[in-house]
């Protein structure tokens, strides 16, 4: 997402620009020249909007002229408002830049290693010597590519994390800087983070004739466990150190896990996280009335809905409901019957469901909160126990007429 690091900025064609009185060419150069001056962007995303769409603007057209005459790389992504959610704008601009990626590896390998900006992070002071050795560490594997747009100490994380398996990670999509996005050869390997690049998949798949590895998501310990398992059957390494890993979390874990073992949850639907999420909260006791989403593509997501059944199973829980493009209306009257201890909204539901005496988590602080991987699960059980605290706290101050249990619906 684009809030998910600092290092994206944006700006509109105004009005004017688009009425069809101007020149087209003109004026996404003028704007194009300003952000240049402003920003010196490494690349700059164009955007096409329904409006575009409808004054037929052949943003295609424009963009390889002025890339050449600017000298800065424009990717064309189109946004045509038919999105399900909001998160599915990073799937579009991702299917567009993996277009864009090199499809040859580079010949010399100081410039391989220039190029992977990872090698470089880890490899950061360390010795040529050292350097090798840490080489040395990894199975011969085919390259693998992962894909999903994280913050840095995440991208970390989740490296170093397959790096203990022996797996090296050869890039990642979106790369910091366009200059260093990952070489995509025919046969190479690709993983996704979440659940909403359904679009990304496969234009790897099929226009970059990418292996996809078709795995749950690394959204908490059993999510980030299942993953990095995944990715080892894939490659023929029998994975070391992940009993000991996931028992280690889930015990680092058990203040929040506490506090919501043997509650409930409904989720309305809003950023196609809903099943990792769901599945992640029922392995910590709780019960999922319904999972809302807007937009399911079961092929992409069918390891994570499988991941969920052997849950349910495990935790002796009901498989949830799973209804997608929910109606809203209906949706209410089901939560004012089920009385959940904690509904997962959008922002539009949730202030006339507190006002019910509902328990509402926003859903959209997910999306732009750190969830991925082991150490990251507890950041996301901070959001979920938060509304659940301030209940508790609340209730410690004798406030006990603003809270849930003595609001009147």
């Amino acid at each position: 997402m684009i809030f998910a690091e600092p290092r994206y900025a944006m700006a509109e064609l105004e009005e004017g620009d688009i009425s069809a009185q101007l020149s087209d060419y003109e004026e996404l150069k003028r704007l194009c020249l300003q952000i240049k001056r402003d920003r010196n962007p490494s690349v700059i995303v164009w955007i096409g909007t329904c409006t575009t769409e409808i004054i037929k603007t052949d943003l295609e057209g424009l963009a390889p002229k002025l890339e050449s005459e600017i000298g800065i790389p424009i990717v064309v992504a189109r946004a045509n408002g038919l999105d399900y959610a909001f998160t599915q704008g990073e799937d579009t601009v991702l299917a567009a830049m993996a277009n864009r990626c090199p499809d040859k590896a580079p010949v010399a390998e100081t410039e391989k290693i220039e190029r992977n900006a990872i090698a470089k992070l880890l490899n950061f002071g360390k010795k040529k010597e050292d350097v090798a050795q840490d080489e040395s560490e990894y199975v011969d594997h085919p390259p693998l590519v992962l894909f999903g747009s994280l913050p840095d100490p995440v991208v970390t994380q989740l490296t170093l994390e397959l790096k203990k398996q022996g797996i090296k990670v050869s890039g990642w999509l979106p790369a910091k800087r366009f200059t260093e996005m990952p070489v995509l050869e025919e046969g190479y390997y690709v993983a996704g983070v979440n659940p909403f690049l359904s679009r990304t998949a496969t234009t790897l798949m099929r226009r970059r004739k990418c292996k996809l590895i078709g795995a749950p998501f690394p959204i908490g310990p059993d999510g980030t466990r299942a993953w990095i398992e995944k990715i080892c059957s894939v490659f023929g390494i029998t994975p070391k150190g992940l009993d000991e890993r996931e028992a280690q979390i889930w015990a680092g874990l058990e203040d929040y896990v506490k506090l919501i073992r043997g509650k409930s949850v409904f989720f309305m639907g809003d950023n196609l996280l809903e099943i990792s999420q769901a599945r992640f909260l029922i392995r910590c006791g709780m019960t999922v009335h319904e999972i809302g989403i807007p937009y399911m593509d079961k092929r992409y997501q069918a390891a994570e809905l499988a991941l969920l059944e052997k849950t349910c199973q495990e935790m002796n829980s009901p498989l949830p409901r799973i209804v997608e493009k929910p109606d809203n209306y209906n949706q209410l009257q089901r939560i004012y019957a089920l009385k959940p201890d904690l509904v997962i909204t959008g922002m539009a539901h949730a202030n006339p469901l507190e006002a019910r005496g509902i328990n509402t988590k926003w859903s959209v602080e997910f999306t732009f909160a750190q969830i991925h991987g082991f150490t990251n699960a507890r950041d996301m059980l901070e959001l979920v126990t938060r509304p659940l605290r301030r209940n508790n706290d609340l209730k410690d101050l004798g406030w006990d007429k603003l809270v849930r249990e003595e609001a009147k619906i």
